[in-house]
């Protein structure tokens, strides 16, 4: 099976989604994967999943 959307593995926290560009694309939105470490765009439905082991200093535990 395949995922139905493009998952990104990213490191950071915060991200910056526009779709890809082009006529596929959407306004650019900045997502925070907060405290479960993914985040999908309420656009595009790409899911953005923070690499295991990412520095992430915006948050200190």
């Amino acid at each position: 099976m395949t995922e139905p959307f493009e998952t990104i593995i990213v490191d950071t926290d915060r991200v910056a989604c526009d779709g890809g560009g082009g006529a596929l694309g959407h306004p650019k939105v900045y997502l925070n994967l907060g405290e479960e470490r993914r985040i999908e765009c309420p656009y595009c439905s790409r899911v953005y999943v923070l690499r295991e082991g990412a520095d992430t200093h915006a948050h200190a535990h």
